[in-house]
């Protein structure tokens, strides 16, 4: 991989983790355009995944220090922030059953088939498309219910394609909950279950098993370069997308991402035959 492939997979990472178009479906999409399905490419996957969570961070530091200044604080009942925290760990229990127990599973499944990305992208529409013409009464908090019903949809999200904001987004306006808090709640949930997906991938470069050398080869080594440009390109523009998304969300419509999952969905599944 060199380092202007390094840099465009980088940008597209950065801004599809957050737009709802599914990252992980434009990653394998890019990496087919541009020729670099090579061994090495998950060392490459974690660092641009890392410097996304830390964009996430950096936009949202004012609320990542408001939910950490309130978690210690106990005056007799639950405040808000640890409410806000309560409802983000358990949004986390479906992905994390699914990341223990089934991702290697889904993994050799899935991945690499531009076939089933371009029918998770259309399923993706889907549900974009749906908040379109399904408008519930708007309720100003996420409930712990909520809060698990749009971790359920997450943890679908794994497959390659179906995006992880989108899912949530979606899942949260059908749901009923205000797009004011919605979108934030979507990003901040995705930190911990994009660091313990990552050290879940870690673990097969430090220690690769014998059954995933025997399904991919020694790990290879990318250049320090490509690895350097990926984590930028992916930082500034996850930095980018996660600021204008929260902002999109609670003023304009998804039936355009809707839209434009339609037509990339399509050419995925064209690609693939």
């Amino acid at each position: 991989m060199e380092w202007i492939e390094a840099l465009i997979l980088g940008i597209v990472q950065g801004l599809t983790e957050y737009l709802p178009v599914s990252s992980s479906g434009h990653l394998q999409i890019g990496q087919h355009l541009l020729g670099v399905n090579e061994v090495g490419g998950l060392t490459f996957d974690i660092v641009v995944h890392v410097a996304t969570v830390l964009s996430t961070l950096v936009v949202l530091w004012k609320e990542v220090t408001w939910i950490f200044k309130g978690l210690f604080k106990w005056d007799g009942k639950m405040n808000e922030e640890q409410k806000y925290a309560l409802n983000i760990i358990i949004s986390m229990i479906p992905i994390g059953i699914v990341g223990l127990f089934f991702k290697d599973y889904i993994d050799e499944i899935f991945q690499g088939s531009l076939l089933i990305v371009g029918v998770c992208l259309l399923v993706t529409a889907f549900l974009l498309a749906l908040t379109h013409f399904y408008k519930p009464k708007e309720r100003e908090h996420i409930s712990p219910l909520h809060a698990f019903i749009i971790g359920i949809a997450q943890a679908i999200a794994v497959l390659p394609g179906l995006s992880r904001s989108g899912s949530t987004i979606a899942t949260g306006l059908l749901l009923g909950n205000s797009r004011k808090n919605l979108a934030q709640f979507s990003f901040l949930m995705v930190i911990p279950p994009i660091l313990g997906e990552a050290l879940l991938d870690f673990k097969h470069i430090v220690a690769p098993s014998a059954e995933y050398i025997a399904e991919h080869g020694e790990a290879a080594q990318l250049p320090m370069s490509a690895l350097i440009v990926g984590f930028i390109a992916a930082f500034l523009s996850g930095c980018f997308a996660c600021y204008w998304m929260i902002s999109f969300v609670k003023k304009a419509k998804l039936i355009y991402f809707a839209i434009y999952c339609t037509i990339i969905g399509a050419l995925a599944i064209y690609m693939a035959s």
